[in-house]
């Protein structure tokens, strides 16, 4: 297996994107040399002090000239659910080839590093369990974004039969500051930011619950298995284990901007949609001692504060054993 630790080569797809740029500086503050891959000719200023280089490449057409790494994180892909209904083999296609041309290089390399390959909680489906949704709960495709991860997380699997050590995390619903248009905590705070009393708010189902987990909280998870000397696992989640509907969500941006919650109106519910879902990471604590430690309402108050400034706020995750604030 391989050995990561802080002072190595590590080098992060979709480094221009959300999770990419707040995982950039985790790993950079940790120690770490990291090197950014993106489409995007150049890094957001916001990273581009926190990178040791960057390589702008297109995945889907073939892996860049980076070598001499000790880890990798693939998070490049096409991630929204919602759009994938409407260009599935889109997401089938660009998702599974950028899986393809990285491991193929790593094979042609011998490359002997830690990749950590990222699906999504979105991949479980059926009764839900009251302890949540471990690593081995039924699968469940119910979305065109849902058959790509599960697509890449079998490209994995055939990968590491190859020799590649590679491993698999299933995150469940992301939130936090510097998040993008298209989930639920920057939708709806632009609508309570925008909306006049006396007017309905028009929102989805807000009646249907996720299990939600600040950024800071899932790079740090990362980390964490980069730096797995023996995993016992190929797949792990990373969630809370606590699940929160849409109207929890909606009265936590209230009360980050200051304004009373608003009656509202629903506009838009996929009946294909589960109306709960929790995870389960007792096997990612058991093994590293990951644990989440930030709480719902900093999560969305630090994403308010972040849409008034140019860059989000950098906060530290205190790692394992630390103490820290929930």
């Amino acid at each position: 297996m391989s050995q990561v630790q802080p002072g190595n080569r590590i080098a992060v797809t979709g480094a221009t994107g959300f999770v990419g740029q707040i995982l950039v500086k985790h790993l950079a503050v940790h120690g770490y040399e990291v090197v950014g891959v993106s489409e995007s000719a150049k890094p957001p200023p916001g990273i581009a002090d926190y990178l040791h280089a960057y390589r702008p490449a297109d995945l889907t057409r073939g892996w860049p000239k980076v070598r001499n790494l000790a880890g990798l994180v693939h998070l490049a892909g096409l991630a929204a659910v919602g759009p994938s209904f409407d260009r599935p083999q889109e997401y089938i296609t660009t998702n599974s080839a950028m899986i393809t041309h990285l491991f193929e290089q790593a094979l042609a390399d011998g490359w002997q590093g830690r990749a950590i390959v990222v699906s999504s909680g979105a991949v479980y489906g059926g009764a839900v369990d009251p302890k949540g949704f471990t690593e081995e709960s039924p699968l469940l495709a119910t979305s065109p974004y849902v058959v790509s991860k599960l697509l890449v997380e079998r490209q994995a699997e055939y990968y590491r039969r190859r020799g590649v050590d590679a491993l698999v995390v299933r995150p469940f619903n992301h939130i936090g500051p510097g998040q993008h248009p298209g989930f639920i905590v920057p939708d709806l705070t632009a609508k309570v930011v925008a909306w006049q009393p006396g007017a309905e708010l028009p929102v989805g189902n807000l009646d249907s619950k996720r299990d939600y987990t600040d950024v800071r909280d899932i790079v740090s998870a990362y980390q964490a298995l980069l730096e797995l000397q023996e995993p016992r696992d190929a797949t792990y989640n990373v969630c809370t284990g606590v699940a929160r509907s849409g109207r929890e969500i909606l009265e936590a941006i209230c009360a980050a901007v200051g304004k009373p919650v608003p009656p509202t109106v629903a506009t838009d519910h996929r009946a294909i949609d589960p109306s709960v879902i929790t995870g389960n990471a007792d096997r990612l604590g058991s093994e590293t001692g990951w644990e989440p430690r930030i709480e719902l309402q900093t999560s969305i108050d630090d994403f308010v504060a972040s849409t008034c400034v140019n860059e989000p706020p950098i906060q530290q995750v205190p790692q394992s054993g630390e103490s820290g604030s929930r």
